[in-house]
């Protein structure tokens, strides 16, 4: 390629904040759960790059076509690669598509079509746009797309807080992840955190029936926590881990658990998952310690605990039956018995329909 901005680039970053900021100088945007991706385009010529510069054509073979209809002959778009069914965004399926096995997916993008949302414009034909700011380069962005047809997508982008606020109530249910705030006289800057993204979080009561070494320390401070929760069955179900802690704590934690590791496996509600060698098999639900195409050979391994402590966590959002991200330590809730933490404390969000944030016939 031999364009004004060429790949490898980093995409620029948000920094989280507890609040949409105050004013009227910021552009608001609903912040996608998809696959962050910069497309390169340069004739014929197409580059899907995910946000750790890797190529991602091989994987979405069906945006290929469209994204050729839709842009211009030379130019370099940031945005996200999301995946609708019933209504919201599917993560899990999104996931699904990074399949080494060319006919996988081949037949997976045909049965699950991604779609692209596009939120900003780095490079159109001989002009790098990085140093324009963010107000002129959406703009030029709405000119390009204002007539793409589906799966190619412009992000809705409003200035009014009250129109944002709304946004990060109602559309969560649909899957997506919160709001992003932009300055209109800001230029784009690769891989620094100059946007600013306010997320949903909530707090929950899980069982910690497991964790897993820290990957420095020699088996000496804790990594993260394995998490539970009992369904309706009565089942404990893994949901999700708990980690970010600072150095002290992972050596406090490992002298705290201590004592909850011995006899750990004789009536342990994962014994199976212990005893039972990985699997490959898609059909299989995957313990927790098992491999997945994220982990990129990372030793998963995990340590189970007695069932007998209460911790309250942080979270996002859910994603089916699991936390989407990792959720955040808040305290031990020595006052809780470990059978109260169930899915039944979970707020659950009424889905909203995707095409509300879009114009109608898009």
């Amino acid at each position: 390629m031999d364009l004004a901005v060429n790949p490898p680039i980093l995409p620029m970053l948000a920094k989280r904040v507890d609040e949409l900021p105050a004013g009227e100088n910021w552009v608001f945007e609903p912040k996608w759960d998809g696959f962050r991706a910069l497309v390169f385009r340069d004739g014929d010529e197409i580059l899907i790059q995910s946000r750790d510069e890797k190529p991602l054509n091989r994987y979405f073979p069906e945006l290929l076509g469209p994204l050729r209809s839709a842009l211009p002959p030379r130019c370099v778009l940031d945005g996200e690669m999301v995946i609708v069914k019933n209504d919201g965004l599917d993560f899990d399926a999104l996931q699904l598509r990074l399949h080494p096995a060319a006919s996988r997916v081949k037949l997976l993008s045909g049965q699950i079509p991604a779609s692209f949302v596009f939120f900003d414009l780095l490079c159109l034909a001989n002009r790098d746009l990085r140093s324009e700011s963010f107000q002129s380069r959406r703009r030029e962005l709405e000119l390009l797309l204002s007539s793409a047809p589906p799966p190619i997508h412009l992000t809705p982008a409003t200035s009014d807080r009250t129109i944002a606020a709304d946004w990060f109530r109602r559309f969560e249910g649909a899957g997506l992840d919160g709001v992003i705030a932009k300055d209109p006289s800001g230029t784009y800057e690769p891989n620094k955190r100059v946007m600013l993204k306010v997320k949903h979080e909530r707090d929950c009561d899980c069982v910690v029936a497991g964790f897993r070494w820290y990957k420095k320390g020699d088996r000496t401070l804790i990594g993260s926590l394995l998490l539970g929760l009992f369904d309706d069955a009565g089942a404990l179900q893994h949901v999700g881990v708990c980690s970010s802690f600072t150095a002290a704590k992972r050596k406090e934690l490992a002298e705290f658990l201590e004592p909850y590791r011995k006899d750990a496996l004789v009536y342990h509600p994962w014994k199976h998952w212990a005893e039972s060698e990985i699997t490959a098999d898609e059909g299989v639900k995957r313990m927790p310690g098992g491999q997945s195409r994220w982990s990129q050979g990372k030793d998963l391994s995990w340590e189970p605990l007695r069932p007998e402590l209460v911790v309250e966590v942080a979270y996002e959002h859910m994603q089916g039956s699991r936390f989407r991200h990792m959720a955040q330590f808040r305290r031990w809730r020595n006052d809780k018995k470990p059978s109260n933490c169930t899915y039944a404390q979970l707020e659950i969000v009424p889905p909203q329909e995707l095409a509300a944030i879009f114009p109608h016939g898009r």
